[in-house]
């Protein structure tokens, strides 16, 4: 078993430079459209919302980035950040799966992310979990 972490910060001012300069190109470069319709419904605290889910996918390249084939920029849309029926953030990584090395001989076994945030800042951290040497 091989256990990986990554954890970002960034500041909330530079996300909302970002969607105020670029707009949509941003958006859709980045979230997917769940993650724009979640964020998009609080506009008190939108801004925090989308930089914590890019300190999210952040921290989720650098856990995994020893595994994963490339850094496109479509890679930014294969690690979604929602929520479950409580409130916590849960992590759908299915389409970044299939940019892992195929000759990496490693099989994700799980990932879990934690996120934060206040006015000026989110922070996040991710822990994967791999099973290695699966050829024998």
């Amino acid at each position: 078993m091989k256990i990986t972490t990554g954890i970002d910060i960034i500041e909330v001012e530079r996300i909302k430079e970002a969607i105020d300069d670029m707009g949509n190109g941003f958006l859709n470069r980045i979230y997917t459209e769940d993650e724009i319709q979640y964020c998009n419904k609080s506009d008190i605290m939108k801004y925090q919302h989308f930089a914590a889910r890019f300190a999210a996918k952040e921290a989720v390249f650098k856990a995994m980035s020893k595994y994963i084939s490339g850094r496109e920029d479509a890679l930014w849309k294969d690690i979604e950040i929602l929520n479950d029926e409580s409130g916590k953030p849960e992590i759908n990584v299915d389409k970044l799966i299939e940019n892992i090395n195929k000759t990496a001989d490693i099989k994700l076994i799980n990932i879990d992310i934690s996120i934060s945030h206040i006015k000026e800042y989110a922070v996040a951290s991710a822990v994967a979990i791999f099973e290695e040497n699966l050829k024998n």
